[in-house]
């Protein structure tokens, strides 16, 4: 086709001229116009969040929304994340949705996540670093309960296989952020294609738990670390034996790993760029730490066995494959014991009981033996006056009966006394007729044995403490004596 015009008349060529750059210029207005908003943030990205009742995961969101929320949701709460673009002056809402701690809500899921929503979505395990003997079993439960979520999902096989090959070529092409601090904190990362850069394999432990989306662990509370040094006795050795486990862990999903405080507002800035980097694609500049064993953080992608494997030099009592549970162990409960308040007794009410008590306790043998009133002073009961009887001491019943010894026990005293009074009457008993006393002599001993039966009774018994049963033995004993 023949150009419309092929003469110029004069002074055209300053009009074709102005209108060339004015169409320049609608084309480069109509260029950023359509960049600008393909380039939007998107809207409909979520974060799922899991972990034990009472791990502080509302606590964390409303920390990084910059309220304080002191409410505990149920069931499936709903908060959402202001995200704000300064390059492009943009602003969308990225919803958080959060799972009550109990397993029976876990059918809530279906209303937070979809097959349509599932890649948009990033996953958050939170693990209570003041209850660290609860990390791991917490971890691999919540995992679980995600993994089955997705599992039920209808996906595609294809649309499955492509989500994880896009989580392990986003492991494998992690390179350590620049030195120099961007112009703006939240500027895009660069395309990719415009640095090639190495892949390595993974290794044999790394992704084998692939679910085809991010996945975050944030432990909560490190501030707690003091207080587990100082009254259960933990040492490095154990933090680094549980951030040894948590990064074996973080290489099986492919997942990054952050410790906050919110009490302390340790991490938390942190923790917000690097959802919204994983969630938006915003450049991250900060490396990996893991100097500080209360603020650790690791970005996907940088971890490997080699690197864990630092860890287990410090180690000394324990060996890094050991199970968690052996080593971590919860401390025991402490039962508390509300005592009674105990009173203080008037010191007069209490002397006044134990003068009580005191006159209670009966009398000792040896002391009642020998200040026994029936007892008389020449040691035989055998009356004054009696002509014609020995004044031997021998002559008497009484007068073999020996003093008991104020060494011996008291039981021993007493059968001592029994054997040496009875042992008397026979040595008595069986004297010869034709021995001397045995006539008028004689007779007078039987008399007076036959008078002493009947009053050595009430002497015996002040001087032995025996029961009544013996007692009454002891009185048969004489009477048959005395009858005689």
């Amino acid at each position: 086709m023949a150009p419309v015009l092929e003469k110029q008349l004069p002074g055209s060529a300053d009009n074709n001229n102005e209108e060339e750059e004015g169409q320049n210029l609608w084309t480069a207005i109509l260029s950023e116009v359509s960049t600008t908003s393909s380039s939007k943030l998107p809207s409909g990205k979520n974060i799922l969040l899991f972990g034990e009742d009472g791990s502080g995961k509302t606590a964390l969101i409303a920390k990084l929304q910059g309220a304080d929320h002191n409410k505990r949701g149920r069931g499936l709460e709903y908060m959402y994340l202001n995200v704000h673009d300064e390059d492009r002056d943009d602003l969308t809402r990225c919803n958080v949705w959060i799972l009550d701690g109990d397993l029976y809500h876990k059918g809530l899921l279906k209303f937070a996540v979809s097959a349509q929503s599932l890649p948009d979505c990033l996953a958050v395990f939170v693990a209570d670093m003041s209850r660290p003997w609860t990390i791991m079993e917490s971890l691999k439960k919540w995992a679980g309960v995600l993994r089955d979520h997705v599992d039920k999902l209808k996906i595609s096989p294809e649309d499955m296989r492509e989500m994880e090959q896009k989580m392990v070529k986003a492991f494998q092409e992690y390179t350590e952020p620049e030195d120099a601090a961007p112009t703006s904190p939240l500027r895009r990362a660069p395309t990719a294609g415009e640095d090639e850069a190495v892949v390595l394999p993974l290794g044999d432990n790394t992704l084998t738990h692939n679910l085809g989306i991010p996945v975050l662990i944030v432990c909560t509370k490190c501030d707690a670390v003091s207080v587990l040094e100082k009254e259960h006795d933990y040492r490095d050795e154990h933090f680094d034996f549980i951030q040894s486990h948590i990064r074996q862990f973080c290489l099986q999903y492919g997942a990054g790993l952050i410790y906050t405080s919110v009490k302390e507002e340790k991490n938390m800035d942190l923790l917000y760029k690097y959802i919204v980097h994983k969630m938006y694609e915003f450049q991250f500049t900060t490396p990996a730490l893991v100097v500080e064993k209360d603020a650790v953080f690791i970005p996907s992608g940088w971890d490997n066995e080699k690197k864990i494997g630092i860890l287990h030099e410090n180690l000394s009592t324990i060996r890094p494959e050991d199970p968690f549970e052996d080593f971590i162990t919860k401390p025991p409960v402490r039962k508390l014991v509300h005592e009674k308040e105990i009173n203080a007794e008037d010191e007069q009410v209490f002397l006044m009981k134990q003068q009580s008590l005191l006159s209670k306790q009966p009398a000792t043998p040896t002391r009642g033996a020998t200040d026994s009133p029936g007892r008389t002073a020449s040691g035989s009961p055998r009356p004054a006056g009696r002509a014609g009887q020995p004044s031997s001491t021998s002559s008497s019943p009484m007068a073999a009966v020996k003093k008991p010894d104020p060494n011996m026990k008291a039981g021993a005293a007493n059968e001592g006394v029994l054997a040496n009074f009875f042992n008397s009457l026979l040595s008595k008993k069986t004297g010869s007729p034709g021995s001397p006393g045995s006539g008028a002599v004689g007779a007078g001993v039987q008399g007076s044995a036959k008078k002493t039966g009947t009053s050595l009774i009430p002497v015996l018994s002040a001087l032995i403490p025996v029961n009544s049963l013996l007692l009454f033995h002891i009185s048969c004993v004489f009477k048959t004596i005395s009858d005689i």
